[in-house]
């Protein structure tokens, strides 16, 4: 997974990079080595990221459900 990828699933996920880092249990610090390219993104980390970012973008939020208030 490359950086932009990376940044792309978080983005699809509205995730932040400390709060993925919050969801793995790890050092923000590490989240922001794979986001700048500096660390490789572990297979198991990026497989799981495209595969919710695929979900997520597959199944949108229902629409129509929720009516604005009137002013």
């Amino acid at each position: 997974m490359t950086p932009n990828r990376f940044a792309e699933c978080l983005a699809s996920l509205r995730w932040t990079q400390r709060g993925l880092a919050a969801i793995l249990e790890c050092d923000d610090r590490l989240v922001r080595r794979w986001a700048s390219g500096e660390a490789d993104i572990p297979a198991s980390v990026a497989a799981w990221l495209e595969t919710l970012a695929q979900a997520h973008d597959a199944i949108p939020p229902p629409q129509g459900w929720k009516r604005r208030q009137n002013a």
